[in-house]
């Protein structure tokens, strides 16, 4: 046990050192090593640069501006760690602005989180192999725990750093993205959605939007959700929430042409939205022209609460006769182009019979009799009707489609525009 009474190191009694002595006599080991720590900042700073260069493949591979300012916060790194050793006494060393202040914001893009921690193992190892040389005799152990001390603050620092640049790029990421989805569906600012897309990395095409709503749910998680779950599936994603709609514009990782992929694709989402329809848009062949997926896929989700038992998700194209009497302008003239004109250009006795077909409770036998022909012929008439526009007329929803569709034919045809 250390006696506690005071010793004067001036009476010559040297038998058992006191505590004053033994800070003084580490005090001048210290400050004799902060004497060989500035002379050998240079040269510390010098070989951890070229340790980096022959141990890491990825420094080398960096641009020369980049290597220089990986160089100066090494550089400022030992400086710092030789400023804070002098005096023990203030603390923790504010890392984040003495070293990570000298550099750009622009290299955290340049150097992950992964190789900062690389290159503070590297600094760690030159300093640690130059121990018995910086250290004044006895000090070793002293900077050894100060090294140690100094990088562990250094790598919770660099944490820090990318924590803060991460969390601001992901604010403007969102609003860029929902900037993007904005423009799409008002159909303005197009010129510079190639520009806003390449800002967020986007590449894949085609394109396709997928529109549902929250109904309750935390609107920035289920954000975070779709956006993660489209690009584990490889996709590009750009997603945005209206109030408690939310738009997700996808760039497909592959695509067969055949609408499978598109399907897949919003299958997979279609759980993190909340209650309600979910509506996927026709695919687009870029971003530049993905304003009409989304429009169609919005216009379908105001529209679906019309067809109560649409699947989920629904392709917005399923949903044209419930969007044009809602309004959209655009589903009206594809429901005329798609269905509507085919029959017109095959002849008036598809038209004529399709209509008596469906005014006739879809019986065979009552429009044979009406049209004053066999039931055969009724029957040819209707094979043909489904192979021109795709919907069977004896079928429900076939026969509510192939209505509305003449209707808005024979209303266009006497001149009212499909847009009113």
């Amino acid at each position: 046990m250390v006696s506690t009474d005071s010793t004067d190191p001036r009476d010559g009694d040297d038998t058992e050192a006191g505590p004053g002595d033994r800070t003084d006599h580490e005090a001048a080991v210290r400050a004799q090593t902060v004497q060989r720590l500035e002379r050998s900042m240079g040269a510390i700073g010098t070989a951890a640069v070229a340790r980096m260069e022959s141990r890491l493949s990825w420094f080398r591979r960096m641009s020369a501006e980049d290597r220089s300012w990986v160089g100066l916060v090494a550089q400022s790194g030992v400086a710092a760690f030789v400023d804070w050793f002098k005096t023990p006494g203030r603390g923790r060393p504010p890392i984040t602005v003495e070293v990570f202040g000298t550099a750009p914001r622009e290299l955290t893009r340049s150097v992950t989180l992964l190789q900062t921690v690389d290159m503070i193992r590297v600094v760690i190892d030159v300093v640690e192999n130059q121990v018995e040389e910086l250290a004044a005799p006895g000090g070793q152990q002293q900077l050894l725990e100060a090294v140690l001390r100094y990088t562990r603050e250094v790598a919770f620092s660099s944490a820090k750093v990318y924590a803060r640049a991460a969390e601001a790029r992901g604010s403007w990421d969102a609003r860029l993205e929902a900037l993007i989805v904005d423009a799409l569906l008002h159909g303005d600012h197009e010129d510079g959605l190639p520009t806003w897309g390449s800002a967020l990395g986007w590449s894949k095409t085609p394109v396709i939007a997928v529109a549902g709503g929250l109904s309750g749910l935390d609107r920035d998680g289920v954000l975070d959700d779709l956006r993660a779950t489209a690009r584990r599936g490889g996709h590009d994603v750009i997603a945005g929430a209206q109030g408690e709609r939310v738009v997700v514009v996808i760039g497909l990782a592959e695509d067969a042409g055949d609408g499978t992929a598109r399907l897949r694709a919003a299958e997979a989402l279609a759980g993190l939205f909340g209650e309600g329809p979910v509506v996927v848009g026709p695919p687009a062949p870029d971003l530049h022209a993905a304003g009409e997926s989304v429009r169609a896929a919005v216009s379908g989700l105001r529209a679906a609460v019309a067809w109560p038992d649409a699947p989920r998700p629904v392709a917005a194209e399923d949903l044209l006769p419930e969007r044009a009497l809602e309004g959209d302008a655009a589903a009206r003239r594809r429901l005329v182009d798609l269905i509507y004109l085919p029959l017109r250009g095959a002849g008036s006795p598809l038209l004529d019979t399709l209509s008596v077909y469906l005014e006739h409770a879809s019986s065979l036998e009552s429009t044979a009799r009406m049209l004053f022909v066999h039931p055969n012929t009724v029957r040819y008439r209707l094979s043909r009707i489904a192979e021109l526009t795709g919907y069977l007329p004896s079928d429900g929803r076939g026969s509510f489609v192939l209505r509305v569709a003449v209707t808005l034919g024979r209303l266009t045809e006497r001149g009212r525009p499909v847009a009113e």
